[in-house]
This record gives C-alpha cells, structure tokens and sequence, in this order.
C-alpha cells in the first residue's frame, strides 16, 4: 500500500507541539489510510503520546493541521472527533472496573449517540445502546464476558473491553497507545490477531514498545526521534534504515 493524500482517512501537515521551549512534536506529517494498521515508535520521550492526544483532540497543536477525510479537525474539540469518526485507547487501562463489560461498553455507545443532555431515554434507545455494545463486544471477541465485573477481568480482558469501548462508537480510525502494555505472551497474540482483524475494515494508528509485535503486524511504520520523523515506510525498509538502527542502537532504545 503506497500512502498518499489522495488516498488518506487522517493526515497530518507539519504538525508541532510546543510546551514552553520544549518542542514535543516537530512538524510531523504522516499518512493514515483506510484499512492500514500505522505503527509509530521510538524511544522514550519522542512526542510519541503528545502526537495521539493531538490526533485524539486531548492537545491542541501550536501549529500544522489535521484532517480527516479531508476535513479540516485540527481544532474540532475531543467529542466532536469521536462523532466524526476517531476513537482513542489509553496507556493505562481505563475501564469502570465495579461495572459489568456489557454497561462499560454501553456507557461508551450512549456518550458517542445519546443525544446531548439526554438524561432519559426512550426504551427503544436504550435498547439500540445494547445493541450495539453487544455488537462491539463480539467484534473486539468478548461476547462471552458480557455480564462480568470488569475488574475482575485478566489485564488482557480489559484491554479488549477498551478496545469494544472504542469500537461502540462506531469509529473510522482507532488511536491506541501502547495496547500490548503489560501483557503476556498468550494475551499479546490474542491482541495482535485482533488489531489485525480490525485493520480489515478501519483504520489503525498504535504506539507500541514490543518491536517484535510492531514488525509482526503493521502495515506501515512511522519512527519519531526528539519529536521530528526520522522514518517512514513499510516495515522492511524502516528495519534496514541505517539512521533507525543508528538512533536504537545508540542506546536511545
């Protein structure tokens, strides 16, 4: 797959973040086409979550632009996003751990659907809010878990009920940050075939520290250092980049 405007779901120009003399991002451009899982990574400190919560509207950048679909969202708030078709996941797991899966992921479909200020609902709503997080669980693989506790879930199990969160909103592009976090070897290939899944009908941009999962699975690879690009490519090419094996192997890593 080759990446280019013409065919992008979400671009960034020349985006940059700046938090007093520190410049977190540094005119990043990157392309993010449909049914491609992106992976951005590099070492610590590299603007790599600074660049998610731009994407995810979290941060507002101090310049460049972002779109999606080709529509302008650089400064389109958080909410706004998520109706429009982005959906993000955190580092840390962020679940409602003393609600059962099927109302965590409810609560997510009502936050994307339910009209604004819509404290009551008819029971043809309600019953459409189940519906689809019915749906979400079983596209994330977690229609058997529907009446557990969350918190009484493997660390696994909670992050695929964050990712059946992000799912209920029905979204275009799936923002993850570091879904692999904490996970063992079993839950890890239990993830990757699910991104990978996933990727066939949305788009995915993930960050990720487990370089033989990355390699594994992406599509497409984006190497930030100090905030700029310092590659971007298919995985093959980004593993044999001199200047990436330099920037690692020099103790970056």
């Amino acid at each position: 797959m080759t990446n280019s405007p013409s065919t992008a779901l979400l671009q960034t120009t020349n985006l940059s973040r700046r938090f007093g003399g520190l410049t977190a991002v540094n005119n990043v451009s990157l392309i993010l086409e449909p049914n491609e899982l992106h992976a951005v990574i590099g070492p610590n400190g590299a603007g790599k979550s600074t660049l998610v919560n731009l994407l995810s509207g979290e941060l507002l950048p101090s310049s460049g632009t972002i779109t999606l679909t080709g529509q302008n969202v650089t400064r389109v708030p958080v909410h706004r996003r998520v109706h429009q078709g982005i959906a993000r996941s955190f580092q840390r797991t962020n679940v409602f751990k003393e609600m059962t899966v099927l109302e965590n992921v409810r609560l997510a479909a009502q936050a994307a659907f339910a009209p604004a200020g819509g404290l009551f609902q008819s029971s043809a709503r309600a019953r459409d809010l189940v519906d689809r997080a019915h749906a979400a669980l079983k596209r994330a693989g977690l229609p058997w878990a529907a009446s557990h506790i969350a918190g009484t879930m493997s660390h696994g199990a909670q992050r695929q009920l964050e990712i059946a969160m992000t799912l209920a909103s029905e979204p275009k592009v799936l923002l993850l940050d570091e879904p692999l976090a904490g996970m063992g070897q079993e839950e890890a290939d239990r993830m990757a075939a699910l991104l990978k899944s996933l990727a066939t009908d949305h788009a995915l941009l993930l960050i990720e520290h487990d370089m033989d999962f990355v390699f594994k699975v992406a599509d497409h690879m984006t190497v930030l250092v100090e905030g700029t690009v310092l590659a971007t490519g298919k995985p093959a090419d980004v593993r044999n980049n001199q200047a990436v094996q330099h920037a690692y192997l020099g103790g970056h890593a």
